[in-house]
């Protein structure tokens, strides 16, 4: 197995992968690594479904548009989950309050969720496994997406993440400087963050100009701005309260 320091230091996104099957003891790895994930209140606000069926990931491919969904050796859809707590509490006659209603409860379940699939990421890295964490689970067919998976009352997706065994090994992708990303007891918000800004913009550019494979002339700013804008159209908020989420307060 790799470094801790070799996989965190060393991930990158993988989206071609072998035919060659992840091994059970592989998989079992991955999940007692998901269920030692940290939570709030050791509340545990989350459930994974672990995707092996070839039909299952190309209806998801379908939804999504993201090829790996559909070639990766298994497709784990990380969600939040309080339909668990919801039922315990009511076999034992505790009368469950209105969470999933407010702010905090949905930060909560997406937290513990995307702290999940984390774990999961470094597990199977280290294992010499790809992995791709994929956001379109959440947003591009969530009503879709939860009729398939069944997903009950107090459950919605807030994340895939697609592993296999990689059949490529892309160029590692500059990150934001250790400036711009920690501060030092207190945020730093000055003119001394645009001039690190602007160098990391020139950085990413010079990475899609060269890099192997598909080569662009994309910047970071204008790029991910470009995803703001089309995540406007996303309707999120009409998904969560079908399952049972109506942040309010």
């Amino acid at each position: 197995m790799k470094s801790v320091e070799r996989t965190l230091l060393d991930r990158r996104s993988i989206r071609r992968y072998e035919r060659e099957a992840i091994t059970d003891d592989q998989l079992q790895i991955i999940y007692e690594a998901i269920r030692n994930t940290p939570t709030s209140y050791n509340g545990q606000q989350f459930s994974v479904i672990d995707v092996s069926d070839q039909a299952i990931k190309e209806q998801l491919y379908e939804l999504t548009g993201q090829k790996q969904i559909k070639t990766c050796n298994h497709f784990l859809l990380f969600c939040a989950d309080f339909y668990k707590i919801t039922i315990a509490a009511a076999d034992k006659g505790v009368e469950m309050p209105a969470f999933t209603h407010t702010a905090d409860g949905l930060i909560v379940g997406t937290v513990d969720a995307a702290l999940a699939m984390m774990s999961a990421v470094v597990a199977a890295e280290s294992m010499g496994l790809g992995t791709c964490c994929i956001g379109y689970a959440r947003t591009a067919a969530p009503e879709a997406i939860s009729k398939l998976m069944h997903l009950p009352q107090g459950v919605y997706a807030v994340c895939g993440l697609a592993i296999g065994v990689p059949r490529e090994m892309p160029d590692l992708k500059p990150k934001q400087p250790a400036e711009l990303l920690i501060h030092s007891n207190a945020y730093t918000a000055d003119d001394a963050l645009l001039p690190l800004l602007r160098f990391y913009d020139g950085e990413i550019e010079a990475y899609n100009r060269t890099r192997a494979g598909a080569q662009t002339t994309n910047d970071w700013t204008a790029h991910i701005v470009g995803y703001y804008k089309e995540a406007m159209g996303y309707k999120m908020l009409e998904a969560l309260r079908s399952q049972g989420y109506d942040p309010q307060r």
